[in-house]
């Protein structure tokens, strides 16, 4: 009677359907009235009880059940009725008040990260997703390191506050022979670690040099900070560190954030002359250099030698680094870590100890069996291959149906391609109408700290299941191409 989902690994869908059915039944019961077993469930709808269970807890969450063990589950009592209309009008005061240094309101913007994060309506092709398709997640993999990482002695006890610390080795040795476990920081993913060091490194009020265009959660992060975000162009071989002294000279910035590899949204990869270039002048302004290293276990399959980090050859601790397993293995693995020397790393680390405490003990632990697993070098050479071809068949795709859309620089790594749009063409618009059409893309003005000097959009191809859905996703944008087209 309920299908099941085999792109999400379970019985998402079956889950849903069983928590409609029943909460459409409700009305027959009266509050506190004893809903059927679970047993009567299984038998009446022919589902597992797994799935009773979860959609009995779904609709608990929901307020509408209640459940007792060993008696059963009931209608919950209708809650009361507000007295009179809630009046929240005074926090409008409470928060202008709460003003940044140059004396503006601060204010969070969420929506270039919801972008991502959101999933779309049933049926909608997720050209927008930041994340593998679960169909490239090693879940296998990661359950059995979850389940061996139960029973280890202590799992469940409270963590060292900087991380265990064979994972922090093993993080160490990805960056450079020089580094240690002593260096590093295990965060709650590349987010938390990137809220953190700029916590740290700069002021409320600060400038902060970043990449144009560069990640929407970055943006989001340093302005929920009441930092200001000085934009340093890119180009097809990264930050343009020509005009980077330039920049902290007008700016007196004393921290730039880039991602040398694999860069969101260009793809761009920092050059050998510039990577020197970029550590340089961040040491003759005594400024950090963070570098995001989010996207170095996502090389294709024809990437080639991949540079070291930034972190690998700089010993006087001008660069953070930053990395995290999330992005090559599931959003809800979020391990990371901050790698940093000197001082600064006393600095992160009070930081990250008074934001979260500790990443769980249970997180660390499975993080550690799973790359220690021999299924984690499998896994990576999959995701490599599955990469490659995934973005051959997107770029075949914009190049067959879409050639107005000019693609100048086709990445060796990461999960996207940045199309530019032509002239007239608006990127809300094009997005608005790609939803209609039935396909979620990103539009690229959240990508820009300030005025984008063209029109662009992002679109994954690790989102989606397959190069099928690919071909579909961009035979339907091509329908929302010529509508928006048409509204100029």
């Amino acid at each position: 009677m309920y299908e099941r989902s085999s792109e999400t690994g379970g019985d998402r869908s079956s889950v849903e359907q069983l928590a409609d059915v029943v909460r459409s039944t409700l009305d027959r019961y009266p509050a506190g009235g004893k809903l059927p077993s679970s047993r009567e469930l299984v038998d009446r709808y022919r589902v597992s009880p797994v799935t009773v269970s979860r959609a009995l807890a779904r609709l608990v969450a929901e307020g509408l059940v209640t459940t007792r063990p060993g008696a059963g589950a009931f209608r919950a009592a209708a809650r009361p009725p507000l007295t009179r209309p809630a009046d929240t009008s005074w926090q409008e005061v409470s928060l202008s008040a709460d003003a940044a240094a140059d004396g503006a309101p601060r204010s969070v913007d969420a929506s270039g990260v919801l972008a991502t994060l959101a999933a779309p309506p049933p049926g909608v092709i997720e050209f927008n997703s930041g994340y593998l398709h679960p169909s490239l997640q090693p879940e296998h993999a990661m359950a059995a390191a979850l389940a061996r990482a139960g029973r280890r002695p202590g799992a469940w006890g409270r963590p060292p506050m900087d991380g265990l610390p064979e994972l922090r080795e093993w993080f160490a040795r990805g960056i450079g022979d020089t580094w240690t476990a002593a260096d590093i920081l295990v965060t709650a993913g590349g987010q938390a670690a990137l809220t953190t060091a700029l916590r740290a490194l700069a002021p409320p009020g600060a400038p902060v040099l970043v990449e144009s265009p560069t990640y929407p959660g970055l943006l989001a992060v340093a302005r929920a900070a009441g930092l200001r975000p000085v934009p340093v162009p890119v180009d097809a071989d990264g930050m343009r560190t020509d005009l980077l002294a330039d920049a902290f000279r007008a700016s007196g910035a004393r921290v730039v954030v880039c991602q040398p590899l694999f860069q969101n949204p260009t793809g761009a990869v920092l050059t050998a002359g510039r990577r020197a270039e970029a550590v340089r002048v961040a040491r003759e302004y005594g400024a950090f250099v963070v570098e995001d290293d989010f996207a170095r276990r996502l090389a294709h399959q024809d990437a080639g030698p991949l540079p070291r980090p930034l972190a690998a050859d700089d010993p006087d601790g001008v660069v953070v680094h930053v990395s995290s397993l999330t992005k090559a293995t599931s959003p809800s693995l979020r391990v990371g870590v901050l790698a940093a020397r000197g001082p600064a790393l006393e600095r992160l680390r009070a930081i990250h100890v008074v934001d979260t405490f500790f990443v769980p003990r249970p997180l660390q632990e499975a993080a550690l069996e799973l790359v220690g697993s021999a299924a984690w070098h499998r896994h990576l050479v999959s995701v490599a291959g599955e990469l490659r071809r995934r973005r051959e068949a997107l770029t075949a795709a914009l190049r067959s149906e879409l050639p107005d859309l000019a693609l100048p620089h086709i990445p060796s790594g990461g999960y996207h391609l940045w199309p530019a749009l032509p002239d007239g063409v608006d990127d809300g618009t094009l997005t608005a109408a790609a939803l209609r059409a039935g396909v979620a893309i990103a539009p690229g003005r959240p990508y820009f700290g300030t005025e984008p000097p063209a029109p662009h959009v992002r679109l994954s191809f690790a989102g989606v299941a397959g190069t099928a859905e690919i071909a579909e996703g961009v035979h339907r944008l091509r329908a929302a191409y010529d509508e928006a087209r048409g509204q100029r």
